[in-house]
């Protein structure tokens, strides 16, 4: 295996899938699947076993599900992301699915044109939501039902901005559009929120804000 090589294991119950999952992330040059488990209990134990660095996870399987299984790899081995994978466009279990630890979500039916780039991007320690899950999450926190600020914490109001678009998913490049900025500057902007709010990736970054009611309408 080569080196820098994304290592990944498959959490579904469903035979079929994990053989077209694997057949896809094997064919890039940067992946390969290390293993495969059919159930929560049995992806705590591959991952002990395999030391993988992403696991593709769905949400609804046998005994331990997805949920409890992505919250207790990321207390066991913080160095393991998690992807969900799952069929479910609900905010019901996106949520949840991001409390737990997991780095993304994507749903099923968009894995072919999605997943791939998914899987480098909370490699490289950013969070990653289908679009139809973003757009969700803007409607949850803009329709009031959590609201609340960054209160005890020193952040400028660029600062706040920034972080805002960190959880609605933007890029760098977008990011600095949307705010007459450069990309080198954003980036600069979110070293000093990481360091101010002592949160190591973004995907930290993105449940912080999401905790605390940071989207707003039209963000």
């Amino acid at each position: 295996m080569k080196r820098g090589t994304i290592r990944i294991l498959l959490a579904d119950d469903h035979a079929v899938l994990r053989a077209g999952l694997r057949a896809l992330l094997d064919r890039e040059p940067d992946m390969r699947v290390v293993g495969e488990a059919a159930s929560g209990p049995e992806a705590l134990r591959k991952v002990e076993e395999l030391a993988p660095d992403v696991v593709l996870m769905d949400i609804s399987m046998q005994g331990i599900g997805g949920l409890e299984a992505t919250a207790e790899i990321r207390r066991r081995h913080s160095r393991v992301k998690v992807l969900i994978l799952t069929m479910h466009e609900d905010r019901r279990y996106l949520l949840p699915a991001l409390k737990a630890g997991a780095a993304g979500y994507v749903v099923k039916r968009a894995a072919d044109v999605e997943l791939i780039g998914a899987i480098r991007a909370i490699q490289r320690g950013e969070a990653f939501l289908h679009p139809s899950m973003a757009k969700l999450l803007v409607e949850e926190y803009s329709a009031g039902k959590v609201t609340g600020s960054v209160e005890g914490q020193a952040l400028t109001d660029r600062e706040c901005e920034v972080l805002r678009l960190i959880a609605e998913g933007l890029s760098y490049k977008e990011m600095a559009e949307r705010l007459g900025i450069s990309v080198k500057t954003v980036e600069t902007y979110r070293e000093r929120i990481k360091e101010k709010l002592n949160l190591g990736s973004r995907a930290e970054l993105v449940r912080y804000a999401l905790d605390r009611g940071l989207l707003r309408p039209g963000g």
